[in-house]
């Protein structure tokens, strides 16, 4: 955030759908900026030049570790904060799974990483994720 400009940050994030229907969530701490305490997907900030698939792509390697391909947008989430300090746009995309084994790689922002069944995701899940993850449920079951 850019003290006493007008800004607009471009957030991205990734719904990781693994062979067991179970999707990835990393716990943010409560020191979080965004969603302090709530189970979130994996993400970050888009860099200046980069696409967001490339954001997604870079973030989930630099947070959990794993190698994904991010295959398609399924939502965007606009979060203004109640004191106006904070004005997020956040694009979900639905990651495909490629290799490596998850791993909190920056316990600084995130206490766990774990994979949940998407019938018994957890009771505090961010709502940008909760949006990703109901309009992927809706597209895979049409």
């Amino acid at each position: 955030m850019h003290p006493g400009k007008e800004y607009i940050g471009v957030g991205c994030g990734a719904i990781i759908i693994n062979s067991n229907n179970e999707v990835l969530l990393v716990k943010r701490a409560d020191s979080a900026r965004v969603e302090p305490g709530m189970w979130a997907r994996p993400g970050g900030g888009v860099e200046f030049g980069e696409t967001v698939a490339q954001a997604v792509e870079r973030e989930v390697q630099e947070e959990v570790g794993i190698v994904v391909k991010a295959v398609r947008p399924l939502e965007f989430t606009e979060m203004i904060s109640g004191d106006k300090a904070q004005h997020w746009i956040a694009l979900g995309y639905l990651a495909e799974y490629i290799s490596g084994e998850p791993k909190n790689l920056e316990p600084d922002k995130h206490d766990e990483v774990k994979w949940f069944p998407l019938d018994k995701l957890p009771p505090h899940l961010a709502a940008y994720t909760k949006n990703s993850i109901e309009v992927y449920l809706k597209t895979v079951h049409q």
